[in-house]
């Protein structure tokens, strides 16, 4: 067996990477929409004002997006270094979107970056206004295809196992792109990079306030931001709610860390806080049905049968099975060409379990358990943040709009030290996604243990801490480089 080790240094690697990554991303997606509104009021109104306004966030979205695609190659690279069995097993799938992703979104966002940043004076206003936009679009098309690999190891569709390759071959295109996972989740992480732009350009609006500089540019770009990010606000509770669906019937282990139910049954009760539960609203968010039935941790463990009659497996049967796929399939390689007709029984043997085939890989019923602790207070961080930053978003609107914000000193302080809130809210949301569905690398078909590289400990650990210093030199350079920006502020045509 892969050396425990092993497995937990290559996943803190990943974990490491996906961070560091995730710091730039939801910034990329939520300043592209701000500043393309920007210069969308510019081309209406013919107003310099707004061309001075949209170039400085435009500067600000730049140096982000130069640090986020050091991050983002990085993080592709680990899969065939780190995870290679993963790749090796699963690669005809999950590499089609990262292919396209590159192909495509990447390219388009760089052809139109280009544009965008030095074709101010080169080609028409409409004609950079639309590079802007499709500058935007782009980043969300590359979310687009980030997000189907990602959505496919939650709830893996549109493939057949092949013993012959020992590889998960694709059958269905299209239902890998129409995932309905892969759809709530880019819902939910591109309008939740929306509210991330918009609280930061709050707040940094607000820091401009507080140093009486700039006020009309600071007003003009909270008013902007708060629409924009109260929009993405909205649209994150509304994809959430059917994220939260999709969990409870394709993930129905992570649902249940996630709300520390030990236990579970009709009228589920939802936890705000250990010992603070509001009975039934659980079945209600996970069912959509006050009666709805929502399984525990124990239901998923020891098996359970549902109100309609409907039985699932314990987690024992489970690993059971699982080991009679591998040991089927292992007679089935063996025999495949001296005895066909024993190969042949070993590969219906095979067929028949292998819904259960990763569950071999599995030695106890508890390792299906994931952090429970973790998950659970990380869902509480991001939907309680989320929920401070929409109301924080209204305020501050309605103060501006009233015209009071300028001399709301406290109101302006809160927007400027809010700003690593809608950072920590992201991240939490990461972890309840990907912490949640441990063991599994792809859910119910492969776990981590037996997904990673035949590598040394050492090397993994030797990388971990490299990759630890670079990240947090670009993360360095960034904020210093931004701050250096924010302080000469946004600049005069003659400047």
């Amino acid at each position: 067996m892969v050396e425990t080790a092993l497995v937990n240094w290559s996943r803190a690697q990943f974990a490491l990477t996906a961070g560091y990554h995730w710091i730039f991303v939801p910034l990329t997606l939520g300043l592209a929409v701000i500043m393309a509104t920007m210069e969308t009021l510019y081309v209406i109104k013919k107003d310099e004002f707004w061309k001075r306004t949209a170039k400085f966030w435009m500067k600000l979205f730049g140096i982000n997006f130069a640090v986020g695609i050091a991050t983002g190659i990085i993080l592709e690279f680990e899969f065939g270094t780190n995870w290679s069995n993963y790749s090796w097993f699963v690669g005809d799938i999950f590499g089609a979107p990262l292919a396209i992703e590159g192909m495509l979104a990447f390219f388009m966002e760089a052809t139109f970056f280009a544009v965008m940043f030095f074709g101010w004076d080169k080609v028409s206003k409409k004609a950079h206004l639309a590079a802007t936009w499709l500058t935007g679009i782009g980043a969300a098309i590359s979310a687009v295809w980030i997000l189907v690999a990602n959505s496919w190891m939650q709830h893996p569709v549109g493939m057949e196992f092949n013993p012959d390759t020992v590889r998960h071959e694709m059958v269905d295109f299209w239902a890998l792109v129409l995932n309905p996972v892969a759809i709530s989740k880019f819902f939910h992480s591109v309008f939740s990079g929306w509210m991330t732009g918009s609280i930061f350009v709050i707040g940094i609006s607000c820091w401009y306030l507080l140093k009486k500089r700039e006020t009309r540019f600071a007003l003009a770009s909270i008013r902007v931001a708060a629409l924009v990010g109260i929009v993405g606000t909205v649209a994150v509770m509304f994809s959430g709610d059917k994220s939260g669906i999709h969990v409870a019937e394709y993930q129905p282990m992570k649902l249940a860390a996630a709300e520390g139910l030990e236990d579970g049954g009709t009228r589920a009760p939802f936890s705000i806080v250990p010992g603070v539960e509001v009975p039934g609203m659980l079945s209600i968010l996970a069912t959509h049905d006050l009666d709805g039935y929502v399984p525990g941790i124990n239901d998923l463990l020891n098996g359970y049968t549902t109100p309609d009659g409907v039985e699932h497996p314990s987690a024992q049967t489970k690993i059971e099975r699982g080991k009679v796929a591998l040991e089927a399939f292992g007679e089935y390689r063996a025999t495949k060409d001296s005895d066909p007709a024993t190969a042949a029984e070993a590969r219906k043997v095979l067929e028949e379990n292998i819904d259960y085939f990763g569950y071999g890989y599995i030695d106890q019923p508890e390792e299906l358990v994931p952090p429970v602790t973790l998950v659970y207070w990380a869902f509480r961080v991001m939907v309680g943040f989320g929920s401070f930053l929409l109301l924080l978003m209204i305020v501050v609107l309605w103060a501006e709009w009233k015209g009071r914000l300028k001399d709301m000193k406290w109101l302006q302080w809160v927007s400027l030290l809010s700003i690593p809130l809608v950072y920590m809210a992201g991240q939490a949301g990461w972890i309840v996604a990907e912490v949640g569905r441990q063991p599994w690398v792809i859910e119910g078909l492969l776990p981590v243990k037996a997904a990673v590289s035949s590598v040394s400990v050492g090397a993994v650990q030797t990388t971990f801490f490299l990759f630890v210093a670079i990240f947090t030199l670009f993360l360095a350079i960034e904020i210093r480089i931004m701050l250096k920006a924010i302080k000469e502020g946004p600049k005069t045509e003659t400047e």
